[in-house]
């Protein structure tokens, strides 16, 4: 889930590197779910994400994570002849009242608000209404030419959502999403849930995080990384916009390490901060 800012955090004159210092090649791990995407996601995969705002595709970068309502089709098929693989991000496990398709969600599928995010309640991932929402999703992805899926808040089990959901309906919902994806020819990540890396690790094609580093959560994601499987995350912490102390640049040695690799972003992901540790 993205997480609310701790802090404001400023503006920052946007950070990139060329191609070949970021990892832009492509990889060779195997890839879990047999589609059909020409990107076979790896560890030395530099990448982007921007949800909110024009995306900004002049980056040297080999991933972009773009919102899938918001981006147009023409960019996605840009940025691919570019050479670039697109992962199109949705909540899979919440209902935001700006989306095209929220009308589609019941009463009774919707619980609990987000905390910080208006207009945003967790979704009862239970629901085969829900289900067959979110693979209207999955198509329209399809459709629109992405490589890959985002789904977020993927970890209602551990969190206030107002159903009675656990860690095996968890597993069942996140498993379903894969195999979902995987069906139409897409790869897909999996958001955040760290309480269930080795057991998903084997059903996603690569990770993304947010705040692993920040909450001392990344050992788990050895469970991709030791497969070949990229792990992507971002850090939100003002510490590391403003260098405090070295902060950053001890991140960036722990995530170098660890083989993740770790962006420090603004928490709206409007592209108006972007540091790499690549």
């Amino acid at each position: 889930m993205k997480l609310p800012a701790l802090l404001r955090l400023a503006a920052c004159a946007l950070v990139t590197c060329c191609l070949a210092a970021c990892g832009g090649g492509g990889g060779g791990n195997e890839d879990s779910g047999g589609g059909t995407s020409a990107w076979t996601p790896s560890t030395t995969d530099s990448w982007t994400i921007q949800l909110t705002g024009t995306p900004d595709t002049a980056l040297a970068v080999r991933v972009y994570d773009l919102d899938l309502f918001d981006t147009p089709q023409a960019t996605i098929a840009s940025l691919q002849a570019q050479g670039r693989a697109v992962v199109c991000y949705f909540s899979a496990g919440s209902a935001e009242d700006w989306r095209e398709d929220y009308a589609s969600f019941t009463a009774a599928d919707k619980g609990n608000a987000l905390d910080g995010w208006p207009g945003e309640n967790w979704l009862d991932t239970r629901s085969a209404n829900v289900r067959s929402v979110m693979v209207a999703r999955l198509q329209l992805a399809r459709d629109k030419g992405c490589d890959a899926v985002d789904p977020d808040n993927v970890d209602g089990w551990s969190n206030d959502t107002g159903f009675a959901l656990d860690a095996a309906s968890q597993l069942d919902y996140n498993r379903f999403l894969a195999t979902q994806a995987h069906a139409l020819g897409l790869k897909v990540g999996l958001k955040n849930d760290v309480g269930q890396l080795a057991a998903l690790a084997p059903d996603f094609d690569f990770a993304i995080n947010e705040q692993c580093f920040f909450y001392a959560e990344c050992d788990g994601y050895a469970a991709f990384t030791g497969s070949g499987k990229p792990v992507f995350n971002i850090e939100y912490d003002a510490a590391y916009v403003n260098d405090t102390a070295g902060a950053r640049e001890q991140l960036c040695a722990a995530a170098r390490a660890a083989d993740i690799r770790t962006l420090v972003m603004a928490a709206n992901l409007d592209g108006s901060l972007r540091l790499s540790c690549d």
